[in-house]
């Protein structure tokens, strides 16, 4: 098929199919290296057998072991129809000023710093800076293999225990912030947008000014008027590019919006069964007057803070993403945190 002589003449099914062997690719990848680990280990044991000292090189490669097969366990528990989509994230801080929209940037750079440990790519399309520190909002694109699955963990309001470095008096301050992560849909997926339903408003994209000062009206806002979901995008200089931006979140938004009124339907059919919304505390992150990280729906609980908010979110991940699955615990000691 790739060698057929119109097959680059066509670039989004071509990129598709390309998109599909790198996944099968990787896939095959995977299972030879789980392989070639279980081979290591096998003649290891059999060195130890046999009297060598290399107890130090068995407890390394089960510890490598142990955390490729735990990468593996996580991507076999993305089964929805959109976890290998890219994925778009809006933060908003909650209220509390400055101290909340300081907490909102912390988060983006979690999740960029997590996209950068992933080789995935992110843009940031829209971002409104606070009032002194931190940010009002901020929409940002997270493109790789099962970013939406992954992601979709982190959907919710997430709670931030810590010393005010804006209080002169140093006092313990909670801030929130929540979290919204949408998939971003393909051309495959029919989402039926009106145009005549779509308000589009054109504006100066903010900026630091000088001689890089945005003089046109290239910034974009969407406002889908039956459902009052508004979109905007300000990060290129080109109206044109900005207005595809806008229209690919706006799909995303609305086809959210579709997923949702099924979820709310199956809540109704299955009250019993645990469903996360957008408007859950789904984690607490504590930096006084102990250090510790716990979501509240797996109960997993990390204690080195400064990992998790350099952008390792993987335990967090794959707990919550078994717990989804399965209904396991991380622990089954809940501990109470700070109000």
């Amino acid at each position: 098929m790739i060698s057929a002589p119109d097959f680059w003449s066509q670039p989004e099914k071509s990129q598709k199919i390309m998109q599909d062997r790198k996944r099968l690719e990787e896939g095959i990848d995977s299972a030879e290296k789980v392989r070639a680990q279980t081979e290591d280990i096998d003649t290891l044991f059999e060195l130890a057998r046999e009297g060598e000292e290399i107890l130090e090189d068995i407890e390394k490669e089960l510890k490598t072991y142990e955390e490729h097969i735990a990468v593996l366990e996580t991507e076999m528990l993305l089964s929805g129809d959109n976890d290998k989509l890219d994925a778009i994230i809006t933060i908003h801080p909650g209220a509390g000023g400055t101290e909340s929209q300081d907490w909102a940037e912390m988060l983006m750079r979690m999740y960029l710093r997590w996209a950068e440990r992933k080789g995935f790519q992110s843009m940031i399309t829209d971002k409104l800076d606070g009032d002194g520190a931190g940010i009002k909002s901020v929409t940002f694109e997270v493109n790789g293999l099962n970013a939406y699955g992954l992601l979709n963990s982190e959907i919710g309001v997430h709670r931030l225990v810590r010393i005010s470095p804006f209080d002169s008096a140093a006092r313990r301050h909670t801030s929130f912030a929540s979290v919204f992560v949408y998939p971003q849909i393909d051309d495959e997926i029919k989402i039926d947008i009106r145009l005549e339903d779509v308000r589009i408003d054109t504006f100066r994209a903010g900026g630091a000014g000088g001689q890089h000062v945005n003089m046109t009206d290239s910034a974009v806002r969407m406002t889908h008027i039956p459902t009052n979901t508004v979109v905007q995008c300000q990060n290129e200089r080109s109206q044109i590019k900005n207005r595809a931006s806008a229209m690919k979140q706006l799909r995303a938004k609305m086809y959210e919006i579709e997923l949702e009124k099924k979820r709310e339907e199956s809540r109704k059919s299955e009250a019993t069964k645990l469903d996360v919304n957008f408007g859950s505390q789904i984690r607490s992150y504590v930096l006084a007057p102990y250090r510790m990280i716990k979501d509240l729906r797996s109960r997993y609980v990390i204690g080195d803070v400064d990992r998790v908010l350099d952008g390792d979110l993987e335990g967090l991940i794959h707990a919550y993403l078994v717990f989804r699955k399965t209904g396991k615990l991380a622990s089954d000691t809940d501990v109470d945190l700070p109000e």
